[in-house]
């Protein structure tokens, strides 16, 4: 096994299927967000209003990167995908595994969640004009696709184990 890359939009269950696949397979999970509030010392919602997105996507390149265990799920950021150096690199380096939710599940799981630095406003029309603007990039990146919607965490970790070992 390589490393295994998580990628999708906010709320997709990035974190939560990162968490039950390390204990599963019993390697460690490596969270791109609280690397770099680790390292950083403060949020990402403090980053993003003190320093910029700019900033933040560069860090979150560097944390990507600096991540090298051989056997390891590193699950990203909603915006990773953003930069053609980081799709290249994760699609080089492992197996990305998309998860992918409908922007009414998406809404369902984030509408109380306000620590997200680019939903500030209308949440509705923010999740839909910015998954639809990454949506072919996440694609393009990704050697698995898993839809979430519906499913428990149990049977999403069942089907990435299943287009793993295929």
């Amino acid at each position: 096994m390589k490393r295994i890359y998580l990628i999708g939009f906010m709320g997709t269950g990035k974190t939560t299927v990162g968490e039950a696949l390390g204990k599963l397979w019993s390697i460690p999970v490596y969270d791109t967000d609280k690397e770099l509030e680790k390292i950083e010392g403060r949020s990402i919602s403090t980053i993003f209003s003190t320093d910029g997105e700019g900033y933040f996507r560069s860090r979150e390149t560097e944390i990507l990167k600096a991540i090298t265990d051989n056997e390891c799920i590193i699950t990203t950021g909603g915006g990773m995908v953003l930069k053609e150096e980081n799709r290249t690199y994760m699609k080089t380096n492992g197996k990305v595994v998309l998860l992918k939710a409908s922007i009414e599940e998406i809404l369902n799981r984030i509408g109380n969640d306000h620590t997200r630095p680019l939903l500030e406003g209308d949440k509705k029309e923010k999740v839909s004009n910015l998954y639809l603007e990454r949506l072919s990039l996440y694609e393009q990146a990704a050697h698995i696709v898993i839809n979430t919607d519906g499913k428990t965490i149990q049977t999403i970790i069942n089907e990435i184990d299943k287009k793993l070992g295929d």
